[in-house]
């Protein structure tokens, strides 16, 4: 594992996995739900209509998600890992968004996901020979907008009320009520609200 990652999250330690040359990078019993999962969403949500929100967030419960109430994901949206899915109130994933949850991914109460987003907590050690997976949380506060196709990288910290533009692209934590675009996301200017 990378320097300063505190916990493994289920992932091997590549050099004895033989991850590098095909070998597993997960547990078997980690990759059992997994494919469970893919399966179930599959089969009962993937292809339902926009407002079975609630059946879809049932689904995702059953395979350990925490979601509070009113969370509104769509079937097009792909969660690697529902347990280390967590959100608060009134959070929505839209079409065809992508949470690679190898770690925890956590949306704050009103936080939007935009249709294509990609929330991705997971990398490699590019400095170590078996290219170690790596894994780092990402947490997204309250009131927080993730546009359309941006990605946000492993162990990223979207401040309250802070959007990322349309495919901006966010390695490093942006400041609460701030608009942020662009590659690497730069700050444009301060989000004003209305009470």
């Amino acid at each position: 594992m990378t320097e300063g990652a505190s916990e493994n999250f289920g992932i091997l330690d590549a050099a004895q996995s033989g991850s590098r040359e095909g070998g597993p990078s997960f547990s078997v019993r980690h990759r059992v739900l997994r494919l469970a999962w893919g399966i179930v969403w599959a089969l009962l949500a993937a292809w339902t209509p926009a407002p079975l929100h609630r059946w879809r967030a049932l689904l995702l419960r059953l395979f350990g998600a925490r979601l509070a109430r009113n969370v509104r994901v769509h079937g097009s949206a792909r969660i690697w890992y529902p347990p280390y899915l967590v959100t608060e109130e009134n959070t929505l994933i839209g079409r065809g968004a992508i949470i690679y949850c190898i770690a925890p991914v956590r949306l704050g109460r009103g936080v939007v996901i935009s249709q294509g987003a990609h929330l991705c907590t997971g990398s490699h050690d590019i400095d170590d020979a078996s290219f170690q997976l790596t894994a780092r949380p990402i947490t997204v506060g309250a009131n927080a907008w993730v546009a359309a196709e941006a990605f946000v990288g492993p162990g990223v910290l979207i401040g309250e009320g802070a959007v990322l533009g349309a495919r901006g692209v966010a390695f490093s934590d942006l400041a609460a009520w701030t608009v942020y675009a662009g590659n690497p996301a730069r700050p444009i200017r301060a989000r004003v609200t209305s009470p």
